[in-house]
């Protein structure tokens, strides 16, 4: 349960980028344009109510591709967790892979990892093992203090507080790359604690967004390249994992919708 023992720089995209409660910031950022970015990208923030963010950032990758295997020329990838079945929800571990299948409606592209010990998405409801709902059967306040945005399961990393999610042309093993990133948060006390790190095929990082706070609201990252250059990206959950302690200095957050670039081979993006 140890805080981020090392922070990279945040990109600051300047005060027409800086999220407000409840509206939607958008901003511009090119090579040089801020610290840390690398490549030109379309910035969108949100707390609150986020629902016209989302939409803007939907419309700047394009059509909802669903979840069938092979890959698109253009469009979008999306994950709700809410697909997920209650043997693969809390109390047990999620597979990184399961949204890679070979199948539809899970070959999405999406491969999933942590340094701590496992993944987890949150039980619903009526689960048969009676874990209780948004992370409560880790710590009791989470039921009341996290919110969905699809109702009803969120996803966390356990024994950390970082993600790496890496893409593939869906349902195969082929690496692929993709426009952007973009997800829904819950639980953001303090801007600086969460952020996304975009990184390329060759490891180069293309810049850190910070994600808007949004004390027991909803929150939104999206970022969006001009081509599909994106082949990894570092997720921060708040300064702590999840776990039964409480204090003002700990300031733990989960995630809701993923949000991405249709995934293209890495050897033959434009």
């Amino acid at each position: 349960m140890s805080p981020i023992t090392a922070r990279r720089p945040l990109v600051a995209a300047g005060a027409a980028a800086l999220a407000l409660a409840g509206a939607i910031a958008i901003g511009d950022l090119a090579p040089g344009g801020a610290a840390g970015a690398t490549a030109p990208a379309k910035v969108v923030r949100a707390s609150g109510d986020i629902a016209p963010a989302v939409a803007r950032y939907r419309a700047l990758l394009g059509p909802d591709n669903g979840g069938a295997p092979g890959g698109d020329p253009v469009g979008r990838r999306e994950i709700t967790w809410d697909g997920v079945p209650d043997g693969l929800a809390s109390p047990n571990t999620y597979p990184k892979d399961f949204f890679n299948a070979k199948t539809a409606p899970r070959a999405r592209g999406a491969l999933l990892s942590t340094p701590g010990t496992g993944l987890r998405v949150s039980a619903d409801s009526d689960n048969p093992a009676g874990a209780p709902p948004r992370f409560g059967e880790i710590n009791p306040a989470y039921t009341a203090a996290f919110r969905t945005f699809s109702a009803e399961r969120l996803f966390s990393p356990v024994g950390s507080n970082v993600v790496n999610l890496r893409f593939r042309v869906p349902g195969t093993t082929t690496p692929a790359v993709v426009r952007g990133f973009g997800a829904v948060y819950t639980g953001i006390d303090r801007r600086e604690s969460t952020a996304f790190e975009y990184f390329d095929v060759r490891g180069r990082s293309l810049g850190s967004f910070s994600v808007p706070a949004g004390r027991k609201k909803l929150s939104f990252l999206g970022v969006a390249f001009a081509t599909p250059v994106v082949a990894r990206v570092r997720i921060e959950y708040g300064n702590r994992a999840l776990g039964p302690d409480e204090s003002a200095a700990i300031d733990v957050a989960v995630m809701d919708n993923f949000i991405y670039g249709e995934p293209v081979a890495a050897g033959t993006a434009r």
